[in-house]
């Protein structure tokens, strides 16, 4: 069955500031991105959070992909 990524991720005022983080944690998506981005692997990273889970850390990578499209504006050619 597909993980449903989406629902993996959420926004609340009242934890990590509002910042994105993996449901049920106070861990958040840029930490996640960050540790992947230095090379951790996804048991170096649940041995550090211990509240992630396998799917949690997976669903940061589409999230983060979502967020690059979506926010920058198109380069225009010189």
């Amino acid at each position: 069955m597909p993980v449903d990524h989406d629902a993996l991720i959420v926004r609340d005022p009242n934890v990590c500031h509002g910042q994105a983080a993996i449901k049920g944690t106070r861990v958040t998506v840029s930490g996640v991105l960050d540790a992947l981005a230095d090379g951790m692997s996804e048991a170096e990273i649940m041995a550090d959070y211990p509240t992630l889970t396998v799917e949690g850390i997976q669903a940061a990578a589409p999230y983060g992909a979502e967020l690059a499209r979506d926010e920058y504006p198109a380069v225009s050619a010189s």
